[in-house]
């Protein structure tokens, strides 16, 4: 039960000034990504996704090597300061849609997108994602397709692809894959091809290679891992 319903009228009202004092005790600062910040944003990534889709990760070498490729940008490449302390990032990539005519649409994905493990569920990744998207905006952008677990990211207005008549080749559309608009109607009345950027193409051979030249994180197999597997394989019928 929620500590609220427990609590009688005055005790609420003592927890909730508790809250409000606690949250402005807390200086969070958002910002662009500094080359001084590059090993502390690839060490939290690491912390934030070992062991969660495969024994290991790859996405800390995927910040590693994506910073360096035509389509990052890097104006949308944030870090999200907790106290001083940075314990969140997310980059953005330059990516496309082709819709039944030919016609290129330039878009935006996102990831990795992360936060450290002992600071997650607690509003920071939807406060970092949400700057983002008005500076994508402000930037120009009106579509953002990403591929993630559903669940982390309905809340903030993604939908289902198949909503959107967006797929991939072949004409599957991923259950993993979300779309979420900027602008209202962006991609109404057309059908839509997604091609990822090849920034996002690491080899994961390479990518354990380069985890074994960092300090030694103990290798798990989890639940999660088969529940990724099963998303990730999922599509949705047309």
């Amino acid at each position: 039960m929620d500590i609220l319903q427990t609590a009688g009228i005055g005790e609420r009202a003592v927890y909730k000034n508790f809250m409000e004092d606690f949250a402005m005790e807390q200086q969070i600062n958002i910002r662009n990504e500094r080359e001084s910040d590059h090993k502390t944003v690839e060490r939290i990534t690491r912390e934030a996704f070992y062991n969660i889709y495969i024994p290991g990760c790859i996405e800390h070498y995927l910040v590693h090597t994506m910073r360096g490729h035509k389509d990052f940008i890097p104006e949308l490449d944030f870090v999200l300061e907790l106290n001083g302390r940075i314990i969140g990032n997310v980059m953005y990539t330059k990516t496309t849609l082709k819709d039944e005519n030919g016609h290129i649409k330039n878009i935006l994905t996102f990831g990795p997108v992360c936060i450290l493990p002992e600071y997650q569920r607690r509003g920071y990744g939807k406060m970092l994602l949400k700057h983002s998207f008005n500076k994508a905006g402000e930037l120009g952008y009106d579509t953002i397709v990403i591929f993630g677990s559903p669940v982390n990211y309905v809340s903030l207005g993604f939908q289902s692809c198949r909503k959107y008549n967006v797929c991939i080749e072949g004409g599957k559309y991923p259950a993993a894959m979300m779309v979420k608009e900027l602008i209202p109607n962006a991609l109404a009345g057309r059908e839509w091809i997604y091609k990822e950027s090849p920034a996002i193409a690491i080899s994961e051979e390479d990518a354990l290679r380069y985890d074994d030249t960092l300090e030694r994180m103990e290798k798990k197999h989890l639940p999660s891992q088969e529940e990724f597997y099963i998303m990730s394989h999922s599509f949705i019928e047309a």
